[in-house]
């Protein structure tokens, strides 16, 4: 980065539009920057689905961009028979979905890339550019920027739902977009396009990886394949694993029944493992050393009166809105740190010298373990599994040796895949550094 850039930069920071730039309702842009809107670019879709005739129904993720309802949902939502309020969706429409996430606090804006026509709810917008706009990747890329959100925060409507951003099409449609010139706009472009590929390239690395370590485990804890084989000059012998009940070699521990309204999470003495964080956040082995774990707040540690967690503690998630109902981690490197089990939790000891580190949190989490819950699962819309149940299981005691060598080889595995996802953050924010100095201008392409 340049010593001119670097003062550029250090300028905006400071409140100060620096030489050649202007003040524009989204920030400071060069000056040759022509300002327009939404509405000058695009027009409103407002063309129905007529006797329901199309069934493809889109959503809008903040995650995923536009997808097929059923691929997001995993079924069709909409009836097919009732969508005749629904919007017609082109092969390359945008559409705004006004519910707000963490990843999109003002709703995202995605451009359609399904190959063929849709429809979408009544609750979005869909909009399509204007035939003379030249670069529409490059209109696309700004709507998938944060620097509109600041014009959205100042017109939206605070007095309505939470989870959704109250804004009129009127002020949607005026909402300001920067142009640099076309050749600009192009450079851009490619720029970010490259590094979308290069993002795109370690996401399906990471992807081949987690095929790959599934069906490691498939080979070395399924049940489908009983051949004695080598492990790291260990005999791997499954017709010889013993098979005890649940209930005969782990005890349950008394968990706490505080939501995550009751933790913080930058300090506190006592940390608490939430069953939300269970289900999304950590893999199957909790490692005390690396992964975050939320404090109980002060005012609530007085009143535990539950067996603090040790290594080789496993906490099992009892509720889920699917499947992953009773899925675990196991805890590993808890040292000093003072380690509970909170709401919707079964923590669990197992006994002294009878299985090796790692060994259950791969084994409880693997098919093998897990199918044995899947039948035991009750519930509708939420699922949930019962202490009573899960204590008749059958739990595979494997030597000692075959233990370690087994939970050695799959925690290579995730050490290689957590590598590869600390790289792909890095690609993440280098694309967000991008964005941030390409589509204000404040790094001019041809500099």
């Amino acid at each position: 980065m340049t010593p001119e850039i670097e003062k550029r930069i250090k300028a905006v920071r400071a409140g100060r539009v620096p030489a050649g730039y202007k003040k524009t309702p989204i920030g400071v842009v060069p000056k040759e920057w022509n300002m327009t809107s939404l509405k000058d670019i695009a027009n409103h879709v407002i063309e129905k689905n007529k006797n329901n005739a199309v069934h493809l129904t889109l959503t809008n993720s903040a995650t995923k961009g536009v997808i097929k309802q059923e691929d997001y949902f995993d079924k069709q939502i909409s009836n097919n028979e009732n969508t005749d309020g629904y919007y017609l969706v082109k092969d390359g429409d945008f559409i705004y979905n006004p519910r707000i996430s963490e990843s999109a606090p003002c709703g995202p804006i995605n451009r359609s890339h399904i190959g063929e026509i849709g429809i979408a709810s009544p609750l979005y917008t869909v909009f399509r550019l204007k035939e003379n706009v030249q670069n529409v990747d490059y209109i696309e890329l700004y709507l998938k920027s944060p620097f509109w959100h600041r014009y959205m925060c100042g017109v939206a409507n605070y007095g309505a739902r939470h989870d959704r951003m109250n804004i009129t099409n009127d002020d949607l449609f005026a909402m300001p977009l920067p142009l640099p010139p076309i050749g600009e706009q192009k450079k851009i472009a490619e720029i970010l396009a490259t590094q979308d590929k290069v993002i795109e390239l370690k996401e399906n690395l990471i992807a081949e990886k987690q095929s790959q370590k599934k069906y490691l485990m498939s080979i070395l804890l399924g049940d489908d394949f009983k051949k004695p084989f080598k492990l790291n000059g260990v005999t791997i012998d499954k017709k010889k694993w013993e098979k005890k009940k649940f209930e005969d070699v782990l005890t349950f521990l008394r968990n706490n029944t505080f939501s995550r309204a009751d933790m913080d999470d930058s300090q506190g003495q006592v940390k608490n493992v939430h069953y939300g964080d269970i289900l999304v956040k950590y893999g199957t082995i909790l490692d005390c050393d690396k992964d975050v774990i939320p404090f109980l707040k002060k005012e609530k540690q007085n009143y535990l009166n539950i067996a603090y967690l040790e290594d080789g503690d496993i906490i099992i998630a009892d509720t889920a809105e699917d499947e992953t109902c009773g899925k675990m981690v196991e805890i590993i490197h808890k040292k000093n740190n003072l380690i509970v089990a909170g709401l919707h939790t079964i923590a669990c000891r197992p006994a002294n010298k009878l299985f090796a580190s790692k060994w259950l949190g791969y084994y409880m989490n693997s098919p093998a373990y897990h199918n044995q819950l899947i039948p035991l699962i009750t519930g509708i819309k939420v699922s949930s599994i019962s202490k009573s149940v899960i204590s008749e299981t059958n739990i595979a005691i494997p030597t000692l040796p075959e233990q370690k060598a087994i939970a050695d080889v799959l925690s290579a595995a995730d050490e290689e895949i957590s590598l590869l996802q600390k790289d792909l953050e890095q690609e993440k924010l280098k694309k967000k550094s991008l964005m941030q100095l390409l589509l204000t201008g404040l790094v001019r392409v041809n500099e």
